[in-house]
């Protein structure tokens, strides 16, 4: 008498549709991806080693032309102060990012350093990874 079973189970295991959702999650990540942008002007930064966070901070940018920017915001040089102050009013935590393009004179970048200085206001100048 023959006793064993006709039906054999297969150990085997199809990987098709496993690396059809791989490729489908890596391509809506790329795409994804590209539509992020950053809350900065385009401006060309000096090379430094480090990298800037800018979490929850306030980004001062001075671009070629000497034209001060809060975030994206256009503002003079003789309102920066005040306007820095009364974003810092709420969150004494928070830091300024300094992004002072390529060949802008050190007397801009000096200006805002000395306005954080007064008030005690944390600064970080952004810098291009090498």
């Amino acid at each position: 008498m023959n006793l064993r079973g006709r039906n054999k189970v297969s150990a085997e295991f199809n990987m098709s549709s496993m690396t059809d959702i791989v490729f489908l999650l890596l391509i809506f990540f790329m795409l994804t991806s590209t539509m992020v942008t950053t809350n900065a002007l385009d401006l060309v930064l000096p090379k430094g080693k480090g990298k800037t966070d800018s979490n929850k901070n306030i980004a001062v940018s001075i671009n070629k032309e000497l034209q001060f920017f809060i975030d994206k915001e256009p503002v003079s040089e003789t309102d920066l102060e005040s306007k820095l102050l009364s974003l810092f009013s709420n969150d004494k935590t928070r830091a300024i990012i300094l992004r002072a393009e390529e060949g802008v004179p050190i007397e801009k970048a000096v200006n805002v350093l000395d306005i954080a200085n007064r008030n005690q206001i944390k600064v970080v100048l952004a810098v291009r990874p090498k």
